[in-house]
């Protein structure tokens, strides 16, 4: 049932929006919309209003906006050719028709700050609710500019520069507004006497784990059906007590154990229901996103959220600035895949995304939410890549025409067509097929 829920609210609702996307702006520049499907291939249902038959197809892989007139060299076109009656959409100006192209991806890349945003106004904007716990140091490498100045583990640090540092999130807060340069001022309380000590700005700029680990609860969240954590019966919400008969106190210290098991088995005792049980795992080799093996167990952290009020302005700024940052990371992993810097093996198709969705309900709205606007933005972007059969190949190619002033031959536009189908559908076969192959029990 989750796993239905989220492909409605995940693929169906984010594939709905792209396609309102290119109805809402053909229908402004006056082209008639002659189908809006959700999915290809026979109709299941829908209604008629208007010109528009609304409906819901049998292949429930992406949709499409049929309008009049439009271009016989695409795909989802009727076999009724272009009659030039002005409601049409080859008699509307090449600039319209890139326009009603790029709309539906750019509905795609608006909606996660609507999305956030509006999640945000509701209920909060969301954090780890260990970011309000007082800071004591635990974890501390020995590198770090702390540990050489004499700070320990156990020990709290009160403030910094004179600005009380009560709490996790505080102190994260002063460090992130500290200038790059100069001296740091660290107010320590080591077995109730208090100290103070000075490290350079830039050595904790440059450190990993400055402050040792975060007081994150090693809790286990999502578990892959078929890799070892689900082979050694890990469940969602289970509290990883100790591994190998030492006590594990946060997160990080259960991720170091996985990463140095060298594959041999970790002997952990897990909390659940208040009943502490002993499981014993067995690492797998694996390849990180550098393509660096290492060792893991195939189970994601989990976490406890807290909220904290925002206004509506502050909502669609940090929502903003999230969607900013998040496009970032996107294109430099579109630029990895076609550099070979990153396996094709990475990417996901509908069966992944729909395993994913069913996961995301599971864990509750806020990776709900983030995976809605994670796809959605994917979407956006994805589409607007200069690949035929993509809105961006549409636009490239009415751009092309717009340089030479003429339109090109149907037959060279069919073909133009056919390389981006093929190449889309092999991708997507090869991806799908991955997908398959990591859900099936023997695959670890």
């Amino acid at each position: 049932m989750n796993t239905l829920i989220g492909i409605f609210l995940v693929l169906g609702l984010m594939i709905l929006v792209h396609e309102w996307g290119h109805f809402i702006v053909a229908r402004l520049f006056g082209v008639r919309v002659d189908v809006f499907s959700i999915g290809f291939g026979p109709r299941l249902f829908g209604w008629k209003r208007g010109a528009t038959d609304y409906r819901i197809s049998a292949l429930p892989l992406g949709g499409y906006v049929r309008m009049a007139g439009q271009d016989l060299s695409e795909v989802d076109s009727s076999d009724v050719a272009p009659t030039g009656a002005p409601d049409e959409l080859m008699s509307k100006p090449r600039w319209q028709r890139a326009l009603i192209s790029f709309a539906g991806p750019a509905v795609n890349l608006i909606l996660p700050v609507v999305l956030l945003a509006g999640f945000f106004v509701i209920k909060g904007f969301p954090y780890p609710a260990y970011l309000d716990k007082r800071i004591v140091i635990a974890g501390l490498p020995g590198a770090s500019p702390l540990a050489k100045a004499g700070v320990h583990d156990g020990d709290r640090i009160i403030a910094i520069n004179d600005i009380e540092t009560s709490t996790w999130s505080k102190v994260n807060s002063v460090l992130l507004q500290t200038p790059a340069t100069g001296t740091l001022r660290f107010t320590v309380e080591h077995q109730g006497a208090k100290q103070t000590i000075e490290v350079s700005a830039a050595d904790i700029r440059n450190t990993d784990r400055v402050l040792g680990n975060l007081p994150a609860p090693a809790l286990v969240g999502r578990v892959e059906r078929g890799k070892p954590a689900s082979h050694a019966g890990l469940q969602r919400g289970d509290l990883i007590v100790s591994v190998n008969g030492t006590p594990v106190r946060n997160w990080f210290e259960f991720f170091d154990a996985i990463r140095q098991s060298n594959g041999q088995t970790l002997n952990a005792v897990v909390r659940r229901n208040g009943n502490e049980l002993a499981v014993a795992i067995h690492p797998m080799q694996d390849k990180d996103e550098d393509g660096q093996t290492v060792w893991r167990i195939g189970m994601a952290a989990g976490t406890e959220w807290a909220f904290k009020e925002m206004s509506l302005a502050a909502s669609v700024k940090e929502a903003t600035d999230e969607t900013i940052g998040a496009t970032g990371k996107l294109m430099s992993v579109i630029g990895r895949l076609f550099t070979g810097k990153l396996s094709v093996r990475q990417l996901q198709s509908f069966v992944g995304i729909a395993v994913q969705a069913g996961q995301a309900v599971q864990d509750g709205p806020v990776d709900t939410i983030n995976l809605m606007a994670m796809i959605s933005l994917n979407l956006g972007i994805l589409n607007l890549l200069p690949i035929p059969i993509l809105d961006g190949g549409n636009i490239l190619l009415l751009a092309m025409e717009a340089i030479r002033r003429r339109d090109f031959s149907l037959a060279f536009k069919e073909r133009f067509v056919q390389v981006g189908f093929v190449f889309l559908l092999v991708l997507f076969a090869y991806v799908m097929y991955n997908d398959v192959v990591r859900l099936l029990p023997s695959h670890s």
